[in-house]
C-alpha cells in the first residue's frame, strides 16, 4: 500500500529534473555556522526552531507569518538554530523562505527536505543552509552514504534522521555524529516520544549527538525526551502557532539532565 512517505517522494523525483534544468547563479552564503559546535558546549536544551507553513498531517499551520520576522524571534529568544521547510508540494515551503532566513540571522540553518539528489545539496547551500536533512527511511544505504559523504565535501554539517532500528542501522554505517530521531513515523504519520526514549540510548553508546524531532510542544515534553539523553529538540508547529515566543521558546530551553560523552 502507498504511504504518505511513498507519495512525497514520487513528487520530489518528478522536481529534481526541474531543478536540473533551472539555471543557477551562485549566491555568496558561505558561513561556518555549525550547530555541532553549539551541541558541544550547551548547558540547555538546544532548541531548533522550525519556520513551516504546513504539513500533510496537519494542514495549513500558519500561513501569514513572515519568515524574516519570525526568524529575528527565534533568534532573539534562544534558538540554537533554524530550520526551514523548503518542499513546496506539501509544506508550502520554497528555498528563497530559506535565504530571507540566511539574510536575516547569524545562526545555524538546517534545510529541512526529502533530499534524494545532490542537486538538492548544491541548491541548499546556494541558499545559506549549514546544515541539511537526510531521512534514512527515504534512501537506501548506498545514496544515503553517497548524500551524506558529498555534503560533507560542500562543508556541510548533515543531520541524519531515524524512526526505528533499521533505519539507525543504516545511520551508524555513514559515519554520522548528528541524529535526529523522529517520533513521527513518515509512513502514516502517527507520533510517539517513546521512539526517542528507545533509539536515544543506542544513539549515545555510538557517541552521537542527539535532535528529538516533532510532537514537542511543552516544557513537560521536553523534559520527557531531555531524560531519554537527547542534546536538542526541533520544534515546528507548537513555535509557529505560539502567541508568544519570549514564553514559549523559552520554556524550552531547560537544562540537559545528561550528556553524550565525547
Amino acid at each position: 500500500m502507498e504511504t504518505i512517505l511513498d507519495r512525497i517522494i514520487f513528487e520530489k523525483h518528478k522536481e529534481i529534473k526541474n531543478l536540473r534544468e533551472v539555471v543557477r547563479h551562485s549566491t555568496d552564503h558561505e558561513t561556518d555556522f555549525s550547530l555541532m559546535n553549539h551541541l558541544k558546549d550547551a548547558n540547555t536544551l538546544s532548541v531548533i526552531a522550525e519556520f513551516k507553513r504546513a504539513s500533510p498531517s496537519k494542514g495549513i499551520i500558519n500561513r501569514n507569518l513572515d519568515p524574516a520576522e519570525q526568524a529575528k524571534k527565534y533568534e532573539q529568544f534562544g534558538a540554537a538554530a533554524i530550520s526551514v521547510l523548503t518542499d513546496t508540494t506539501f509544506f508550502k515551503g520554497s528555498f528563497s523562505d530559506l535565504k530571507i532566513v540566511r539574510d536575516t540571522v547569524d545562526l545555524p540553518l538546517l534545510c529541512k527536505d526529502f533530499m534524494i539528489d545532490k542537486v538538492q545539496i548544491d541548491i541548499a547551500k546556494e541558499h545559506g543552509a549549514n546544515i541539511i536533512l537526510l531521512i534514512a527511511a527515504a534512501l537506501s544505504l548506498p545514496k544515503l552514504r553517497e548524500l551524506y559523504h558529498y555534503a560533507r565535501e560542500q562543508n556541510l554539517e548533515v543531520l541524519v534522521e531515524v524512526h526505528d532500528e533499521e533505519d539507525l542501522e543504516k545511520a551508524l554505517k555513514t559515519g554520522t555524529k548528528l541524529f535526529g530521531i523522529n517520533n513521527r513515523n513518515l509512513k502514516t504519520f502517527e507520533v510517539d516520544l517513546d521512539v526517542t526514549e528507545r533509539l536515544s540510548p543506542l544513539i549515545q553508546s555510538s557517541g552521537g549527538y542527539i535532535i528529538s524531532e516533532s510532537g514537542i510542544f511543552s516544557r513537560e515534553d521536553a523534559n520527557r525526551v531531555s531524560k531519554a539523553g537527547v542534546n536538542g529538540i526541533l520544534v515546528g508547529e507548537a513555535l509557529m502557532k505560539s502567541q508568544d515566543l519570549s514564553v514559549n521558546l523559552r520554556e524550552l530551553l531547560i537544562p540537559l539532565i545528561k550528556k553524550v560523552k565525547k
